[in-house]
Protein backbone atom coordinates (compact mmCIF):
# COMPACT_ATOMS: atom_id res chain seq x y z
CA UNK A 1 0.00 0.00 0.00
CA UNK A 2 0.69 3.54 -0.09
CA UNK A 3 1.88 5.23 2.71
CA UNK A 4 -0.34 6.05 4.90
CA UNK A 5 -0.01 9.10 7.68
CA UNK A 6 -0.74 7.14 11.50
CA UNK A 7 -3.81 9.08 12.81
CA UNK A 8 -7.10 8.60 14.37
CA UNK A 9 -8.91 8.43 10.95
CA UNK A 10 -7.73 4.95 10.21
CA UNK A 11 -9.16 3.40 6.62
CA UNK A 12 -9.33 -0.66 6.19
CA UNK A 13 -8.29 -1.44 2.69
CA UNK A 14 -11.68 -1.88 0.61
CA UNK A 15 -11.69 -3.85 -2.35
CA UNK A 16 -10.93 -1.58 -5.61
CA UNK A 17 -8.42 0.66 -3.31
CA UNK A 18 -7.03 3.02 -4.62
CA UNK A 19 -3.99 2.38 -1.79
CA UNK A 20 -3.08 -0.97 -2.81
CA UNK A 21 -0.59 -1.20 -5.02
CA UNK A 22 -0.19 -4.02 -8.21
CA UNK A 23 2.60 -6.15 -6.27
CA UNK A 24 0.58 -5.16 -3.12
CA UNK A 25 -2.60 -6.69 -4.31
CA UNK A 26 -0.65 -9.94 -5.30
CA UNK A 27 0.91 -10.08 -1.83
CA UNK A 28 -2.35 -9.37 0.25
CA UNK A 29 -4.49 -11.56 -2.52
CA UNK A 30 -1.51 -14.25 -1.91
CA UNK A 31 -1.46 -13.62 2.22
CA UNK A 32 2.33 -13.30 1.39
CA UNK A 33 2.07 -10.21 3.62
CA UNK A 34 1.20 -11.88 6.44
CA UNK A 35 4.79 -13.74 6.49
CA UNK A 36 6.53 -11.00 8.59
CA UNK A 37 4.03 -11.79 11.13
CA UNK A 38 6.09 -15.04 11.98
CA UNK A 39 8.90 -12.51 13.21
CA UNK A 40 6.20 -11.48 15.88
CA UNK A 41 5.42 -15.40 16.96
CA UNK A 42 9.30 -16.02 17.31
CA UNK A 43 9.65 -13.04 19.85
CA UNK A 44 6.48 -14.08 21.50
CA UNK A 45 4.45 -11.26 20.63
CA UNK A 46 2.27 -13.01 18.74
CA UNK A 47 0.86 -16.72 18.62
CA UNK A 48 0.26 -18.59 15.34
CA UNK A 49 -3.70 -18.72 15.86
CA UNK A 50 -5.74 -16.03 18.26
CA UNK A 51 -7.58 -13.09 17.15
CA UNK A 52 -6.44 -10.81 14.56
CA UNK A 53 -4.76 -7.68 15.85
CA UNK A 54 -6.82 -4.82 14.63
CA UNK A 55 -5.32 -1.32 14.22
CA UNK A 56 -5.70 0.92 17.69
CA UNK A 57 -8.35 3.13 16.03
CA UNK A 58 -10.55 0.10 15.48
CA UNK A 59 -9.75 -0.56 19.01
CA UNK A 60 -11.06 2.73 20.64
CA UNK A 61 -14.32 2.80 18.37
CA UNK A 62 -15.44 -0.84 18.41
CA UNK A 63 -14.93 -1.05 21.89
CA UNK A 64 -17.72 1.39 22.77
CA UNK A 65 -20.22 -0.19 20.34
CA UNK A 66 -19.40 -4.03 20.50
CA UNK A 67 -20.14 -5.58 23.56
CA UNK A 68 -17.37 -7.87 25.15
CA UNK A 69 -14.71 -6.31 22.00
CA UNK A 70 -11.54 -5.91 24.67
CA UNK A 71 -12.01 -9.74 25.69
CA UNK A 72 -10.53 -11.05 22.52
CA UNK A 73 -7.68 -9.05 24.17
CA UNK A 74 -7.30 -11.58 27.22
CA UNK A 75 -4.60 -13.48 24.98
CA UNK A 76 -1.71 -13.10 22.28
CA UNK A 77 -3.12 -12.27 18.95
CA UNK A 78 -2.54 -14.56 16.08
CA UNK A 79 -1.73 -14.89 12.58
CA UNK A 80 -5.10 -16.69 11.88
CA UNK A 81 -7.75 -17.22 14.11
CA UNK A 82 -11.58 -18.93 14.49
CA UNK A 83 -13.33 -15.94 12.90
CA UNK A 84 -10.72 -16.17 9.88
CA UNK A 85 -11.55 -19.40 8.85
CA UNK A 86 -15.44 -18.91 9.45
CA UNK A 87 -15.67 -16.10 6.53
CA UNK A 88 -15.06 -13.01 8.98
CA UNK A 89 -11.56 -11.96 7.13
CA UNK A 90 -10.42 -9.21 6.01
CA UNK A 91 -12.88 -5.64 5.78
CA UNK A 92 -15.62 -5.20 8.30
CA UNK A 93 -17.92 -2.78 6.46
CA UNK A 94 -20.85 -3.16 8.95
CA UNK A 95 -20.71 -3.08 12.93
CA UNK A 96 -22.55 -6.88 12.48
CA UNK A 97 -19.46 -8.01 11.17
CA UNK A 98 -17.51 -6.59 13.67
CA UNK A 99 -19.86 -8.22 15.99
CA UNK A 100 -19.75 -12.07 14.40
CA UNK A 101 -15.90 -11.83 14.27
CA UNK A 102 -15.57 -11.00 17.89
CA UNK A 103 -19.03 -13.52 18.46
CA UNK A 104 -16.14 -15.87 16.58
CA UNK A 105 -13.30 -14.71 18.82
CA UNK A 106 -14.45 -15.63 22.01
CA UNK A 107 -15.77 -18.52 20.78
CA UNK A 108 -12.69 -19.52 20.33
CA UNK A 109 -11.53 -18.32 23.73
CA UNK A 110 -13.99 -20.22 25.30
CA UNK A 111 -13.14 -23.39 23.36
CA UNK A 112 -9.70 -23.21 23.29
CA UNK A 113 -7.97 -26.70 22.89
CA UNK A 114 -4.67 -27.70 21.19
CA UNK A 115 -7.06 -29.58 18.41
CA UNK A 116 -8.64 -26.53 18.03
CA UNK A 117 -5.79 -25.28 16.92
CA UNK A 118 -4.71 -27.58 14.83
CA UNK A 119 -7.54 -27.53 12.81
CA UNK A 120 -7.76 -23.90 12.33
CA UNK A 121 -3.95 -24.14 10.95
CA UNK A 122 -5.04 -27.05 9.01
CA UNK A 123 -8.70 -25.03 7.47
CA UNK A 124 -6.45 -21.47 7.31
CA UNK A 125 -3.79 -23.74 4.60
CA UNK A 126 -6.77 -24.65 2.64
CA UNK A 127 -9.58 -21.53 2.89
CA UNK A 128 -7.41 -19.23 4.40
CA UNK A 129 -4.61 -17.89 2.47
CA UNK A 130 -6.30 -17.46 -0.71
CA UNK A 131 -9.59 -15.82 0.29
CA UNK A 132 -12.01 -13.39 -1.97
CA UNK A 133 -11.94 -10.93 1.11
CA UNK A 134 -7.90 -10.51 0.90
CA UNK A 135 -7.33 -7.26 -0.85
Amino acid sequence: MTVMENNTDFKQATRFDPRVTKFGAFIRRTSLDELPQFFNVLQGTMSIVGPRPHAVAHNEQYRKIVDNYMIRHKIKPGVTGWAQINGYRGETQTVEKMKKRVQYDIEYLQNWSLWLDLKIVFLTIFKGFVNDSAY
